[in-house]
Formats: C-alpha cells, sequence, structure tokens
C-alpha cells in the first residue's frame, strides 16, 4: 500500500478484502488506498482480478472478508443514491440501453442527482442535458448522438458509456478497460481525458481508477501503477518508477502458472515476486 502525505485526504481505502467464489479465491487479499486526486491504472493479465476489483469498490458485488471506505465511510453504509454520487463504474461491456439513443444512454448518468421523476421524464420526453453534446463533440460522436446504440459501432458504444460517466461526474471514477476498443489515437485522447490533461466541457475529473491492457498508456498519463496477477498486488510504483521488467513479471506470472497447471515445465524468474 502506497503511504499518503499527512495533508491528502484518503478517497477510498481497501483493506483485506478478498472474493471468494465456490472453492476459488479469484481476489486477494488486498489492502490499497487511493489519495483524492490521484490517477491510477491497474494492468495485469485477463484473469487477475481487475473487474473483480471494481465491482467490489462500486458496491456491485459483496466481498468475501475485508472492508471498504470510501471517505472515510464504510462503504455498505452509504445510501445507494449518495453512492453513485461518490462512485462512478465504466463497466467494461458498456451496460448501456441499446434501445435508446446514445444521447439518452449518455443523460442517463444524471440519475443519481436527478429525482426519480425528472429521470424518468428525460427517458419519455425530449428534455436533453446540453453537456451530452459537448462530451459527444469532445469524443467524436456527435453524429451519432440520436441513433440507438444498438447500431453503432463498439468504439462508438464504449466512448458513449465514458460519456455517461463523464456525465455522471462523480468522486470517484472506476474505469473497466476505457480503451479497448478504440483505435491508438482515441485511446489517447480517453486517457489523456481521464487523468485531466486534456481539456473538456465538464466538471474537472478528480480521482480515478482505471484498469487498462496497456502498459504504455499507464505509465505515460497516469500517476501511479498497480500492477495486478492472480488477484494480488505485485508492484504499487510511481509511473515513473515502473519498469519493463516490472511489466512483463505480471502477465508472465500467469501465463507460467497456467502452463505448470497444464504439466508443462516452463519457469520464470522470480523478479518482483512479494
Amino acid at each position: 500500500m502506497k503511504p499518503k502525505s499527512p495533508s491528502v485526504a484518503v478517497a477510498c481505502r481497501v483493506s483485506g478484502l478478498t472474493k471468494v467464489y465456490g472453492k476459488r479465491q479469484v481476489l486477494g487479499p488486498i489492502d490499497l488506498e487511493i489519495n483524492e486526486g490521484e490517477k491510477i491504472a491497474i494492468i495485469g493479465p485477463s484473469g487477475a482480478g481487475k473487474s473483480t476489483l471494481l465491482k467490489l469498490i462500486v458496491g456491485e458485488i459483496e466481498a468475501t472478508s475485508g472492508s471498504i471506505e470510501i471517505a472515510y465511510t464504510p462503504l455498505m453504509s452509504i445510501p445507494l443514491r449518495r453512492r453513485s454520487r461518490e462512485i462512478g463504474l465504466m463497466h467494461q461491456h458498456f451496460d448501456l440501453i441499446p434501445q435508446l439513443t446514445a444521447r439518452k444512454n449518455i443523460e442517463a448518468g444524471n440519475s443519481g442527482r436527478w429525482s426519480t421523476l425528472r429521470t424518468l421524464a428525460s427517458l419519455l420526453l425530449p428534455i436533453h442535458d446540453n453537456r451530452s453534446e459537448d462530451f459527444a463533440r469532445s469524443l467524436e460522436i456527435s453524429n451519432q448522438l440520436d441513433v440507438r446504440t444498438s447500431l453503432l459501432s463498439g468504439g462508438q458504444q464504449q466512448r458513449v458509456a465514458f460519456a455517461r460517466l463523464l456525465t455522471q461526474s462523480p468522486n470517484l471514477y472506476l474505469a473497466d478497460e476505457p480503451v479497448a476498443s478504440l483505435d491508438p489515437a482515441l485511446a489517447d485522447k480517453v486517457a489523456m481525458m481521464l487523468c485531466g490533461k486534456s481539456e473538456f466541457p465538464g466538471e474537472p475529473i478528480n480521482t480515478v481508477l482505471a484498469n487498462l491492457h496497456s502498459p504504455e498508456l499507464a505509465v505515460q498519463h497516469f500517476d501511479r501503477v498497480i500492477g495486478l496477477a492472480e488477484g494480488q498486488i505485485k508492484f504499487d510504483k510511481a509511473s515513473s518508477e515502473v519498469t519493463d521488467q516490472d511489466t512483463a513479471y505480471v502477465y508472465e506470472t500467469m501465463a507460467v502458472n497456467s502452463s505448470i497447471s497444464g504439466h508443462q515445465t516452463t519457469q520464470t524468474s522470480t523478479w518482483g515476486r512479494d
């Protein structure tokens, strides 16, 4: 766990967190502090537990053991409406409503701050939040705003989901593979937006925890990089301190152990092992 400066508030604290499905422990134990204002990337292979960690932090699934605090408050004691203002999660598979237009999906990000009546009215009536057009312009999907999301490409859907997260404007942004379906230029642009390195029309992004499959983007744009493999943190460093050996290790660990379980004899260095 990275120590915090005494003057910096903790946006999220995870202590002894584990998740078990049946007899299989998929995550943990995890100890992690996210300081307010930090932009943190998690890298690691598929199956490492990255998505599980984000779903636990947002309260979408329940931990087997351990605790999560958001701004010093236990996660499960935070009312759901307030939780949606505190934490926003962009899912890996977008979770868009296919029958609705891109505009309506983006504006669904307001549901945590709007009353239920206003939220329903916005879905049924031509009531628009002007920010949807601003975000769409920044993400180069202006021409798709009034198109049903089921008709959009994967990359366009991903940008709609990201625009919805921007509309939600939570204190803690969680993003699960937010650039996986984008070309390199757009991926770089979204990463810069997440990290506050690119201006866009909206409230400044404060604290970010994002899962990425691109170590290059993680090191280039984020303050801190966490390497996750086999459900455990293998390293947690300032991005300027991350080496090629660090990134190679988190990906090689799972591949080697998969080979061992398949009775192959492939071996690897123990560099960086906890």
